[in-house]
């Protein structure tokens, strides 16, 4: 009698760490290691809140954001031409990230470490059917 209320309390702790550990397995971690260079004050590079996505900011205009990483698989060049840029981490590659972002004439060089990777989104595709 006493197993039959027990058995219900085990059910639903079982349950819910496994719902806890599902959400917290999905998320990537990621280390920013700054460039401290007094020319490089005027950009802000850093995480948001939610540590999932790299953010630029800047009075000057950010021109161009590359990796220079020693594979040509899976780097990043994009050209920015604003003031902030938002670069989502699951972009990049486990490992060491050297990101340059580019403010004529300084080139600002900073590290994002990718310890553990961050999903990558679902592409739902659409096919037609005749």
């Amino acid at each position: 009698m006493v197993q039959m209320k027990i058995f219900p309390h085990i059910i639903i702790a079982i349950l819910c760490l496994g719902f806890a550990n599902i959400s917290f397995a999905q998320k990537g971690k990621a280390t920013i290691y700054k460039n401290k260079n007094i020319q490089a004050a005027g950009l802000y590079h850093d995480f948001n809140k939610s540590k999932d996505t790299l953010v630029l900011r800047s009075d000057k205009k950010i021109n161009y954001l590359y990796t220079a990483n020693n594979s040509n698989d899976e780097d990043i060049k994009v050209r920015v031409d604003s003031n902030s840029y938002k670069l989502p981490l699951n972009k990049l590659k486990k490992g060491r990230n050297v990101l340059v972002a580019i403010q004529s004439p300084l080139k600002i060089v900073f590290v994002v470490e990718v310890e553990k990777e961050f999903p990558k989104p679902i592409v739902k595709t659409l096919s037609a059917v005749d």
